[in-house]
This record gives C-alpha cells, structure tokens and sequence, in this order.
C-alpha cells in the first residue's frame, strides 16, 4: 500500500448573489414627463415601458423598476434619486431585498 491516503472530496456549493429591487415611490410633486426621461436614462427603457411603471407608481403608491445584484440596484438607485435632487424635485428610488 502507498503512504497517499485517499482523501474525501467536498463539494463547495455557490449560491447566487441576493437580488435586490428598486422600487419607485410617487410623489405628487415630480411632473411625470421628469420621471419617464429618468426611467429611460437610467434603466434603460423604452418610452412605453417607462410609461407604464411611472402610471403604476402613481396608482400604487410605488412600483418596481427592475431587480439587480445589489451594487448594481444600489448604483441605480442612487443615480436616479440624485438626478432628481439636481432638478429640485424629490423622486426617490430605494432598494429592498427580493424575497
């Protein structure tokens, strides 16, 4: 018999990254028309796509923009609260875990 022992193998498990939502919250102070370029600008959306969540928002309350790594919807979030803040207007984007 040899000295090499055989060892057992451990299978590491990799989980994904926790995804993160971005959430819109309504104001009544924002015109939608500033909402709508920041959802293009920042998400990429498309004018009816930007159309949509924004109407949503304002029925709701809030509405998900779309669901990220955190760094990233983090990123977002903050991108497009701040471009609000620099137009004076106080759109607010959070993030909150997906569950």
């Amino acid at each position: 018999m040899s000295d090499t022992a055989l060892k057992p193998r451990t299978e590491i498990k990799v989980e994904r990254p926790r995804l993160y939502k971005v959430i819109l919250l309504n104001d009544d102070f924002t015109p939608k028309e500033f909402v709508i370029a920041v959802l293009k600008a920042e998400f990429s959306m498309t004018e009816d796509q930007a159309q949509k969540v924004m109407i949503t928002a304002h029925r709701l309350g809030s509405c998900v923009v779309g669901v990220f790594a955190k760094d990233i919807a983090e990123t977002k979030a903050t991108r497009a609260t701040d471009a609000g803040r620099t137009a004076g207007f106080p759109l607010l984007f959070t993030t909150e875990p997906e569950e």
